[in-house]
C-alpha cells in the first residue's frame, strides 16, 4: 500500500481505503478484502475497485466491471484468486489532505463507545473513525478529519524511530481524564495511514518479552528496524510462532458487539482490541461471497464493527490452540457475524459452505473455466492433525527443539533478514516518499 500511496499522493489523491500495513498489496486487498478507519464511509477495500483484468482458467484475458463481465468483477472480490488470476485493477481515488486532524475521545463503557461512533459516523466532516479498547471500561475513540490549512493543532508523527508507537500514544490519552479539552493533533497523512506499522498494532511488545528486552522508549528506538510489519510478520511465520497466536478479525453487528467483546474478555483476556466500524449497506447487492456478501439486515443498524483480536496464548498445546479458534468461530457465527478469511480458518468444509453461496460460486467457476483451481475452502483452511495423533521420534525431537528458548525466535529473525528481497518494496516506497518531501 505504501507504493500505491507514493504514486498517487503527488497528484493530491489517495485510495479511499488504505490498509494500515504498508506491505499489504492491492491484490491482497481485493482478493482477501480489508478495512480501515475510513471503512465506516467507504466500506471494504475491494468495493473501491472499479475494474479488474483477469486471466481466466482457460487463459483468456478479460476485463470486468459494472456492466461488463459483472459477475466476474463481483465474484473475484474476496475469492482468494479462485476464479482466475487478477493482473490489473483500477482503484477509486479521492482527494488527499496533507495532514489529518486527530481527536482522541476517552469513554468508559461499550454502550457509550458505540453511541459515540454512530454519532461521529453521521458527521459529514469525519474522514476516519476507530477505537482502541484497553479493558472493559477503558476505550479511546479516535476520529480524524482533514486538517484545514489554518489548523493550530500541534503536529504529532508516528513513522520515525524516535516517535511513539501509535497505540501507546493513544493509551496516554486515558491518563488525561477528566481534564478538558480533549487532545487534538495534526498527523501527516502517511504517518496516519500507516500508524500501526511500527509495532504491528501492539503485537511487537511480545518480541521484547520473548527476548527479555526492556519495553522502553530507548529500546523501541534502538530496535526500530526490526519492529516494522514487513520484518515482524516474516519472522513470525518463519519461527512457527504464528501457530501460537490468535490473529483474527471478526465483523459483528453493532447490536451484538458488546456481547462479543465480553466473550473475548472471558475467553482470552487479551488487550488491546481494535474496533473499526464498517458501513454495511454497500453498492454491490448481488455480491455473494465472504464479507462482500453482507446484505442489509432488518432494523435501523447499518454498521458492523470489526473487532481485531491479536494476541499470543500461553499454551503451546496445539489441540488447545485449535479449540480456542474453533470456539471463536462458533461465537462469531452465533452472533450473525463473519470472520476474515486471511486468518487461521478451522471451519469444517460443511461449516464453511454454510457461510457462502456455494451454488452461485460454483456457477462462476464453471463459467470462467476455473474448476481446476483450488476452491476458497482449499485456499484458506488450516491443516489440523488428528487429535491425539502421535509424532514420530524425529518429529517429536524437532518439536521439542523448537520449543527451547530462544531458537525459534532467532531463526525467524535470521530468515527475515536473509530474505533481503522481502524488504526491497519497503526501501523503494520509502525512497519515493522521501523524494516527495
Amino acid at each position: 500500500m505504501d507504493a500505491l500511496v507514493a504514486a498517487t499522493l503527488p497528484h493530491g489523491l489517495v485510495p479511499p481505503v488504505i490498509m494500515e500495513f504498508p506491505g499489504i498489496t492491492v491484490g491482497d486487498g481485493f482478493a482477501g478484502t480489508g478495512c480501515e478507519s475510513s471503512s465506516f464511509r467507504h466500506r471494504y477495500f475491494d468495493r473501491t475497485v472499479m475494474e479488474i483484468e483477469t486471466v481466466t482458467g482457460d487463459g483468456e484475458v478479460l476485463r470486468a466491471r459494472r456492466g461488463l463481465n459483472e459477475g466476474l468483477w463481483r465474484g473475484a472480490a474476496c475469492a482468494f484468486g479462485t476464479l482466475g488470476v487478477v493482473t490489473l485493477l483500477e482503484v477509486q481515488l479521492v482527494e488527499a489532505s496533507e495532514f489529518v486532524e486527530v481527536e482522541y475521545v476517552p469513554v468508559h463503557d461499550m454502550e457509550h463507545m458505540l453511541f459515540s461512533m454512530q454519532l461521529l459516523a453521521e458527521a459529514p466532516e469525519t474522514e476516519f473513525l476507530e477505537a482502541i479498547m484497553f479493558s472493559l471500561d477503558k476505550f479511546v475513540v479516535c476520529v480524524g478529519n482533514k486538517a484545514p490549512p489554518e489548523s493550530k493543532a500541534p503536529v504529532q508523527r508516528f513513522a520515525r524511530a524516535r516517535d511513539p508507537w501509535y497505540y501507546l500514544h493513544v493509551q496516554k490519552q486515558l491518563l488525561k481524564l477528566p481534564r478538558p479539552p480533549l487532545e487534538v493533533q495534526c498527523v501527516p497523512l502517511t504517518d496516519y495511514l500507516f500508524r500501526y506499522d511500527r509495532g504491528a498494532f501492539w503485537t511487537g511488545r511480545w518480541a521484547f518479552l520473548y527476548f527479555l528486552v526492556p519495553f522502553t522508549a530507548f529500546f523501541r528506538w534502538l530496535l526500530d528496524y526490526f519492529m516494522h510489519t514487513r520484518i515482524m510478520y516474516h519472522a513470525l511465520h518463519e519461527s512457527g510462532y504464528s501457530n501460537t497466536w490468535i490473529l483474527q478479525d471478526a465483523v459483528i453487528p453493532f447490536d451484538k458487539a458488546e456481547e462479543f467483546v465480553k466473550y473475548v474478555h472471558k475467553a482470552f483476556v487479551c488487550y488491546p482490541l481494535w474496533l473499526c466500524p464498517i458501513q454495511q449497506r454497500g453498492t454491490n447487492p448481488g455480491a455473494n461471497r465472504g464479507l462482500l456478501a453482507q446484505k442489509p439486515r432488518p432494523g435501523p443498524l447499518e454498521m458492523m464493527l470489526n473487532v481485531g483480536i491479536y494476541t499470543d496464548i500461553e499454551s503451546r498445546n496445539h489441540d488447545h490452540f485449535v479449540d480456542m479458534n474453533r470456539k471463536l468461530e462458533r461465537k462469531i457465527f452465533e452472533l450473525g457475524g463473519e470472520k476474515w478469511l486471511y486468518a487461521h480458518t478451522f471451519y469444517t468444509e460443511d461449516e464453511f459452505w454454510q457461510l457462502l453461496d456455494r451454488k452461485e460460486y460454483d456457477a462462476l467457476r464453471e463459467k470462467y473455466h476455473a474448476t481446476h483451481l483450488p476452491t476458497m475452502y482449499e485456499k484458506v483452511k488450516m491443516k489440523v492433525p488428528r487429535r491425539g495423533q502421535k509424532m514420530s521420534w524425529s518429529e517429536g525431537l524437532s518439536a521439542r527443539f523448537w520449543l527451547l528458548w530462544p531458537f525459534a525466535g532467532l531463526y525467524g529473525i535470521s530468515k527475515a533478514l536473509l530474505a533481503s528481497d522481502y524488504l526491497l518494496p519497503k526501501r523503494r516506497s520509502e525512497t519515493a516518499l522521501q523524494e516527495q518531501k
